[in-house]
């Protein structure tokens, strides 16, 4: 299987991390309804699935077409050659989309699609019924403006879900957008990082697996690791080449502040899960009592906001006292992330830059305050 269309889906507003990230591994996706379609290989689809650290589910693309009527939708996915990439004990599961399309019926989508799904797949195994017993294919009909394009999820379960964080705490936020907040801030692996609302302690450790090149799919598995076409060695050789690559003897400068000893018994305990329990420094505190003897660091934390644990008037006062804390930092920069539109009256700060992002379904702000930059090295002039 050489060549095949893989498609890659993320959060509304981290669609241009997601691209960035693509880019480094060298693929230039092109966005079409909210994916980034483009070609490539099995070891291209298995390494995206293991090392993107901001996209929901990897797909791969078994069909595009359009469709007006039923009959033509069932007469397209019918010749689509399933019998490729699906086993005759599989279980198949089919969900739809619709959008300016004029089959909109959601269920009927789902219904003829996995009827001509079926009925290929008996044709061409030669048999009268199929087990549906062993591994899962979730495959998505996603119609818009009346052309559907056919899924194969590879992904399984959302690649937000690492593997280390087994307990949540209250308003948890996704490590996939905690990871993207990270790439949006000037923070690197040489700087010191806080986040003043720790919580289970998300942010924090997306910032050392980065920092230690941990990838993001490190200690989960995939779904096309139960497909027909799994590649078994191919994945080893990805999974050993990810461990080698990671700096396990970096010294890191992250330090996670939550008011709540329980959050803090969490962070450890997922630190710990990932065994990078050494490499942060969790710490039960008051946000207006953080301190750093660090310079020209960065602040990024996902604090409680008016939907989130608080009423307007404690948010406000809140955000006010961050504002009293932060200045007491000068050459730091700040990145916080809030549905609480005033941040910048509340704490009296100057936000430089602010970003339409999503924690879940709630419309956020992404607030960005700029520090002092750190002065340039002189260069060493070499006499001799």
């Amino acid at each position: 299987m050489e060549n095949i269309k893989i498609a890659v889906t993320s959060a509304f507003g981290v669609e241009a991390v997601t691209k960035r990230e693509l880019y480094r591994h060298g693929v230039e996706g092109k966005a079409i309804n909210g994916r980034i379609e483009f070609e490539g290989n099995l070891e291209l689809l298995y390494t995206l699935n293991y090392r993107l650290r901001t996209a929901d589910r990897i797909y791969m693309v078994l069909g595009k077409f359009q469709a007006y009527s039923f009959d033509e939708l069932y007469e397209n996915i019918v010749n689509i050659p399933f019998e490729n990439y699906l086993t005759k004990n599989g279980r198949i599961s089919v969900k739809a989309k619709s959008v300016k399309s004029d089959l909109y019926a959601v269920s009927s989508i789902t219904s003829i699609s996995k009827k001509a799904i079926v009925s290929r797949l008996l044709d061409k195994f030669n048999a009268t019924t199929l087990p549906e017993s062993m591994e899962e294919y979730k495959i998505e009909v996603a119609f818009f403006e009346n052309t559907a394009t056919v899924l194969l999820d590879t992904s399984g379960t959302p690649l937000y879900k690492r593997g280390y964080r087994v307990l949540s705490h209250e308003a948890p936020l996704k490590e996939t957008l905690a990871s993207a907040l990270i790439q949006l801030s000037v923070w690197h692996k040489e700087k010191a990082l806080i986040d003043c609302f720790c919580g289970s302690g998300t942010i924090p450790i997306e910032a050392a697996m980065i920092g230690m090149n941990i990838p993001s799919g490190y200690l989960r598995g995939f779904a096309f690791e139960d497909f027909k076409f799994f590649d078994k060695p191919l994945m080893d050789k990805i999974r050993e080449e990810g461990e080698d690559l990671i700096d396990r003897d970096i010294k890191l400068q992250i330090t996670g502040f939550d008011i709540d000893d329980n959050a803090i018994s969490l962070s450890n305990y997922h630190a710990k899960q990932l065994g990078i329990a050494g490499k942060i420094h969790f710490q039960q505190q008051d946000m207006r009592e953080v301190k750093s003897k660090s310079r020209y660091g960065v602040i990024i934390s996902n604090p409680p906001y008016g939907e989130r644990l608080l009423s307007l008037r404690e948010v406000h006062y809140l955000y006010q006292d961050f504002g009293d804390m932060f200045k007491t930092l000068p050459d730091f920069s700040a990145y916080i992330l809030t549905s609480f539109e005033d941040f910048e009256y509340a704490s009296g700060l100057s936000v430089a830059k602010e970003r339409k992002l999503f924690n879940g379904n709630l419309e956020c702000r992404f607030f960005q305050v700029l520090g002092a930059k750190p002065p340039k090295k002189k260069p060493i002039i070499d006499l001799i």
